[in-house]
């Protein structure tokens, strides 16, 4: 009878949340890029550099962990799960491809909106499996993320207010 059980490598918990965040920047560069509403483009920028710091801080995370096996054993499902994730849900090398040609603000913020939430939620499920160390590191990325969604919210809030007025 097979092993369904595999050691889930720390190592491609940051390889994986490199990802996400090289992604993101890509992505809220873009969106700076397309839309001519200043305050929505200047929190654009603002969060590209953002995840570029915290992917500076994934790659300082990697490279401290040499080869750290956590202690729990987890199910191939569970690992293909994360994988499928970070490569599908958040922030993903296709994430640009769903932007229209003419952004709409609101509706670029409510699709932002969603990725940080989705980054939240990858956060919270991978961090049990890094080095216990360096979960407060994690903590960090997390609430960064929350700022981040509270920002977008708070923008979403003020450009609903000016369609209702406008």
């Amino acid at each position: 009878m097979a092993d369904h059980s595999i050691r889930y490598s720390a190592s491609e918990v940051f390889q994986f949340a490199i990802r996400i965040e090289e992604n993101g920047e890509r992505f809220y560069r873009r969106l700076a890029g397309l839309t001519a509403d200043l305050p929505v483009k200047e929190t654009f920028a603002y969060l590209a550099e953002q995840e570029g710091e915290h992917r500076r801080l994934f790659e300082k995370m990697l490279s401290e962990i040499d080869n750290y096996q956590p202690e729990e054993l987890y199910p191939d499902d569970y690992f293909t799960y994360l994988r499928s994730f970070a490569d599908n849900i958040v922030f993903t090398g296709r994430t640009e491809e769903e932007l229209p040609a003419k952004l709409d603000p609101l509706k670029a913020i409510n699709f932002a909106i969603r990725r940080e939430l989705d980054s939240i939620m990858y956060y919270l499920e991978t961090k049990p499996l890094v080095p216990q160390a360096q979960q407060k590191m994690v903590d960090r990325i997390i609430s960064e993320e929350r700022k981040h969604f509270l920002q977008l919210s708070d923008i979403r809030q003020n450009l609903q207010k000016e369609t209702k007025n406008g």
